[in-house]
């Protein structure tokens, strides 16, 4: 029940809540929580997710909450681990679905973040915000071939919504086309060009003129290509993620991204990479573009592009498809997108990724953990289909989800967090900060390994 603030006879409720607040912020300001604070905010937490979230939450993860365990009460983390509020530490193989490239709490992230607080947290809307033009001009630096403008959003949905119009506006066409197993978001852009069928159901019809193909078809793909174009609905854009990431890991074919890329010059569409989640250095370079050295029109980010202190995104496209925005750059705009917290973030996770070589030392420590893993799982191949992978980015596919869940709680208990991507754990994804030590993957794998002999199919 709501409570009415301007009658007098609801005092003492506003007095229980100023008090609730005030012991809500004591314990956000504690580094340390004694082990009754710990029960309290558990419980506070559970019955707040059920009375006041959404209770979906408490049955949804298996593998953090089967038999009113809730560990997954986090409070605190480093580096590449987390801790529960009980104290119990946890490597973080899912990392936030690829948020934290640069480790937790990267120190030179929370500087650049709390140095820009100490002076100006959010800007006018009107005057000229100094960070955004300087990280506008370090990713036109850093950005694959000549995309040289960039769009800032506040999550990986709004780059995709932010690309597709400007697509539509460059060309003044509406055909787009996606790929099965696609995840572009659920805002009602982004989620027409994602595949999943659950999360399309209820809010069909969806934005008109998408079309899927199978990832990794270039004959359907150029097959769609010709009959657009036939029936005059020629296509703006294709938009892919360079490796499917909710889709299960799913690597693309030989040469099939250069192929695509052919064909939307060939009809005159734009190439749109989703790089929400390969960008950043998770697959061992920068971007996923620069593996398979095919430069898109326009790139999206978010996820690791805040450092995992800051929620921020973008899109970064060529100035000949940008330039539709330059007459009115009102045309697409967002309150919060490009702020000066944000921008401090991004500004000082690419300065990590740099200094430290993260993209490269991905490379060299993906190929080191996919080994350790093919190697622990054999044996089990009555357990698992196959494991495969780039970089830090990881896939573990199973025979059937079962098995997934039961791996997946099987590590959790053993301090391990992984998760399945979108809906299933058939396929349980590994993304671990870019800083994870060897030390750390070797007693993941052995982890792994332990849970699997303890499995039955």
């Amino acid at each position: 029940m709501s409570i009415d603030f301007t009658s007098e006879t609801k005092t003492e409720q506003k007095k229980q809540v100023t008090e609730y607040i005030n012991k809500v912020l004591g314990l956000i300001e504690k580094e340390e929580v004694t082990e009754e604070e710990a029960a309290w905010i558990t419980k506070e937490t559970v019955d707040g997710f059920r009375e006041n979230v959404n209770p979906g939450f408490l049955a949804y993860r298996k593998t953090v909450t089967e038999g009113g365990q809730f560990a997954a009460v986090e409070w605190s983390d480093n580096g590449a681990c987390f801790k529960d509020v009980n104290g119990k530490e946890y490597i973080d193989c899912l990392g936030g679905f690829g948020i934290y490239n640069v480790g937790h709490r990267n120190p030179k992230v929370v500087k650049a973040v709390t140095d820009q607080l100490k002076r100006q947290a959010l800007h006018s809307q009107d005057l000229l915000d100094p960070l955004r033009a300087m990280l506008a001009k370090i990713l036109g630096d850093i950005t694959p071939g000549d995309l040289k403008y960039a769009f800032f959003t506040n999550s990986g949905t709004e780059s995709v919504e932010a690309a597709l119009k400007l697509a539509k506006m460059y060309g003044e066409r509406t055909t787009f086309i996606s790929t099965t197993r696609a995840f572009h978001g659920k805002s009602l852009g982004s989620l027409s060009g994602t595949a999943k069928g659950m999360f399309r159901k209820p809010f069909l019809p969806l934005i008109p003129g998408f079309r899927h193909v199978p990832f990794g078809d270039i004959d359907m793909m150029s097959k769609t290509f010709e009959v657009c174009a036939s029936v005059g609905e020629d296509v703006a854009a294709v938009i892919i993620e360079p490796i499917q990431g909710e889709g299960g890991i799913i690597l693309p074919p030989d040469g099939y991204l250069k192929q695509v890329r052919e064909l939307c010059d060939q009809y005159g569409a734009l190439l749109i990479f989703d790089e929400v989640q390969t960008g950043m250095g998770r697959t061992g370079k920068m971007f996923a573009a620069e593996l398979y050295d095919v430069v898109p029109d326009i790139i999206c980010l978010a996820k690791a592009f805040g450092g995992g202190v800051m929620p921020a995104g973008a899109i970064v496209a060529r100035e000949e498809v940008f330039k539709s925005w330059f007459e009115n750059p009102f045309m697409h705009t967002t309150t919060f997108g490009g702020n000066p917290l944000a921008c401090a973030a991004a500004i000082a996770t690419i300065g990590v990724l740099i200094e430290e070589n993260l993209p490269e030392r991905a490379a060299v420590v993906g190929e080191y953990f996919l080994n350790e893993l093919k190697k622990a799982s054999e044996g089990h191949e009555d357990l698992v289909q196959e494991i495969r992978g780039q970089g830090l980015m990881i896939g573990i596919e199973f025979h059937k989800d079962e098995i997934g869940y039961d791996v997946s709680k099987g590590m959790f208990d053993h301090g391990v967090l992984v998760a399945g991507t979108l809906i299933n754990s058939k396929t349980i994804r590994i993304e671990p900060a870019l800083t994870i030590s060897y030390e750390e993957v070797d007693k993941v794998v052995s982890i792994f390994k332990d849970v699997l002999s303890n499995i039955k199919a």
